[in-house]
């Protein structure tokens, strides 16, 4: 039977700090701190809900981070 492959560690990160921040610097930051992904959407975007490990979304309103949350 085969393994079950276990997903890589995330960053020991917390998404409220990038609240308020300006978009292209949060991105940035979050890359440099290990986030394998990051994903940027507007305010009331329909997204599938899938977790993925190692991935950052951020809901950008005005080029300000509005709200941050993992996988």
């Amino acid at each position: 039977m085969a393994r079950i492959p276990t997903p890589p560690a995330e960053p020991q990160d917390n998404p409220d700090t990038y609240v308020g921040l300006e978009a292209s610097g949060a991105e940035q930051r979050a890359r440099e701190r290990g986030w394998s992904t990051v994903r940027s959407l507007p305010p009331g975007a329909m997204i599938t809900m899938e977790y993925m490990s190692g991935r950052l979304n951020f809901e950008v309103g005005d080029g300000v981070v509005k709200r941050c949350w993992k996988g």
